[in-house]
Parts: C-alpha cells; structure tokens; sequence
C-alpha cells in the first residue's frame, strides 16, 4: 500500500509542480503555443529533443522516488530512503534539470525571450530552494549517507560515469 501512496502522491505533485513550471507558465508565455515556431536553422529540432529528453528524465526521476524511495518529491510526503539509483548516480538534482531543459526547449522552440527571461528566474529560485532548504533537510535526515552522495554527485552538470557508492 506504501507504494501505491507513493506513486499516486508522485503523480500528484509531477502535474502540480513541473506540470505548472514547465507547462502551464511557458504554454501561457507563448500565446497558449500560438507563437510562431522559431525561424532559426536548428532551433526546433534542438528544442523538441531538449523537451522530449527532459520529459523522458523526469518521469524517471519521478518514479525512483517512489518505488525506490517510498515517499513523494513533495516536502510534505518526503521519501522514507535517500534515493540515489538510476538517474541520481549522474546527477542530485535530475528534475530540476529536467524541468530547466523544458523550459529551455520550449524557448528554443518558439525564440522566446520571455520564455529565456522566465526560466532564468526559475533557475535562480531552484538553486536557492537548494541551496537553503532540500540540501540542509537531507543532511540532517539521511547524514553520512547524504553527505557521501553529495561529494561524489554532482548537483547540476551530470557526471558521465554512474555513482557506484
């Protein structure tokens, strides 16, 4: 039962949050898409990978947290366990960078400023979020394994061999 909360409360808050981030506010930034797709040579199919790829990572991330962590992304329904498999042994923070990606994509897509403008704030206020809160709660609930994780992974920029700790 633990996993079936785990992945209804996963689900909950991927449409809540990146779906709100990454969807809602680019979709309503582009005229609800209706923008003109970008002219640029390349633009396109670079921001249509980008989104594709990025989706594809974070449904990923989304599901090792709750089959391999038993817990939510949310803060209100944290994970019981540090989750560290799959995507995390390249990267911390794989759905915040998914989510940028997206963002970034879809600029690409539509050769948005503002979409470029929004999520240049966004990842400023993605950094700081880990900056002040998820890096300083994971230490103090998971310690010596936390901190042994973050040494060896990276937070943003993913490494190119998996974490074997």
């Amino acid at each position: 039962m633990r996993t079936f909360s785990a992945i209804a409360g996963s689900a909950l808050f991927l449409v809540v949050a990146p779906g709100v981030v990454a969807g809602l506010v680019p979709w309503l930034l582009t005229d609800q898409y209706r923008k003109p797709l970008s002219a640029v040579p390349g633009f396109v199919p670079a921001g249509l990978i980008l989104v594709v790829g990025a989706a594809a990572i974070l449904l990923h991330a989304f599901a090792r947290f709750a089959l391999e962590g038993l817990g939510t992304p949310a803060p209100v329904a944290p994970t019981e366990k540090l989750v560290v498999g799959g995507i995390y042994r390249h990267v911390r923070n794989p759905m915040y960078v998914a989510v940028l990606s997206i963002i970034l994509g879809q600029a690409l897509i539509f050769s948005s400023r503002p979409v470029v403008i929004y999520g240049l704030i966004a990842a400023a206020a993605m950094v700081s979020f880990v900056k002040v809160y998820e890096e300083p709660t994971l230490a103090q609930r998971y310690g010596a394994q936390y901190e042994a994780y973050r040494r060896a992974v990276p937070g943003w920029l993913p490494r190119l061999t998996p974490w074997r700790g």
